[in-house]
């Protein structure tokens, strides 16, 4: 599919993403996998294949990111790059792909460290050791009211507690598609099972000029809830985790303080907005290796395809049962690699 127009507004809606939809990094996920595997996907290219590229960039490293030791630093992490589009008869596209795992220095910066999988987008690839990648079209699984969202902001920053701003939600992103880069490694090539790790996923431009990190995710819907300012949506897509106290935290503090006093919450907004903040930061996923994937209000471990991240974190920011007003798809994921269904509208996948 051609691209045909200018992309939506989506999950990290910084001015880089805007030019490139393929450098804007949607979500993250990570869960246990096969037995002693570990799923890790990640997700670009908002509304992809109808007004956004069905390709990935083939100057960007995209990037899975683990920290093993707790200093917000990446341990090892796995690499994955594109050849140039080649254009199909059938008007899609196909792109040679590489993964790359590194360890140690190279683990933090740079496109090295020894190939674990190779081939095309589009197709299963199972390389050796029990790798797995795919790199394609799916079916885009966030959901979100996104008009609800707006208004509970606007309530927010005029002085008001609005969480009937949700009530007959409608799911913005029901019936778009992305491009997913969907990994599944064997636990040891990350640490051993029963290990928590802090993981986050980042997609930099890595080709003619230095590398040049624009996009990052480790929590869900951080610069859509807290952090809302532009110039600070595009320093947090460009900083590393281990900067994220330093630079973010006050903004994300202020952000829960405000939203429990308005809300009445709280019996010292203040006290809980720190605990949050201490939560939240630095923005990494924790997930104790071979062990069920689920994010909610009261622990973090992992993410599965099916958890209403938006719901939780809203509910963390306003310490108030808040749901959204819509769910995850179910029946867009099957239980076998690479984990996300049949794109929508594909008559031979659906």
């Amino acid at each position: 599919m051609r691209a045909k127009g200018i992309p939506v507004s989506h999950h990290f809606d910084t001015a880089t993403a805007r030019r490139d939809p393929r450098l804007n990094l949607c979500d993250f996920y990570l869960f246990r996998g096969r037995p002693g595997h570990v799923a890790m996907i990640l997700t670009v290219n908002p509304n992809a294949g109808v007004k956004a590229s069905d390709t990935f960039h083939e100057e960007g490293l995209y990037a899975f990111r683990f920290d093993l030791d707790g200093d917000a630093q990446a341990d090892v992490t796995f690499s994955v790059r594109f050849g140039e589009p080649v254009h199909g008869a059938d008007g899609e596209h196909t792109q040679s792909v590489e993964v790359r795992r590194a360890t140690g220095a190279d683990a933090r910066a740079g496109g090295g460290g020894s190939v674990v999988a190779s081939g095309s987008t589009g197709a299963v690839i199972t390389a050796e050791e029990g790798v797995r990648l795919f790199a394609g079209l799916a079916p885009e699984l966030f959901a979100a009211n996104r008009e609800g969202l707006q208004k509970f902001r606007s309530g927010l920053q005029g002085g008001e507690f609005a969480p009937d701003a949700f009530h007959d939600g409608t799911n913005f992103f029901g019936n778009r598609n992305v491009s997913a880069i969907a990994l599944e490694v064997p636990v040891q090539m990350i640490a051993t099972a029963g290990h928590e790790v802090h993981a986050w996923a980042t997609i930099s431009l890595f080709g003619h000029a230095p590398e040049t990190q624009v996009s990052r995710w480790g929590l869900p819907l951080m610069t859509n809830i807290f952090i809302l300012d532009e110039e600070e949506k595009e320093q947090y897509n460009r900083t590393e985790p281990s900067q994220d106290t330093a630079r973010f935290s006050r903004i994300v503090s202020q952000s829960v303080e405000r939203a429990t006093t308005l809300a009445r919450t709280a019996a010292e907004p203040a006290v809980y907005a720190d605990e949050v903040t201490q939560r939240l930061f630095p923005t990494t996923m924790p997930y104790v290796l071979d062990s069920d994937a689920a994010f909610d209000r009261e622990h973090f471990n992992g993410r599965a395809l099916t958890d209403n991240v938006m719901d939780v974190m809203l509910s963390l920011m306003t310490n108030a049962t808040i749901g959204n007003g819509v769910q995850v798809d179910t029946s867009r994921t099957v239980d076998t690699f690479p984990y996300v269904g049949a794109p929508v509208g594909d008559p031979v996948r659906d």
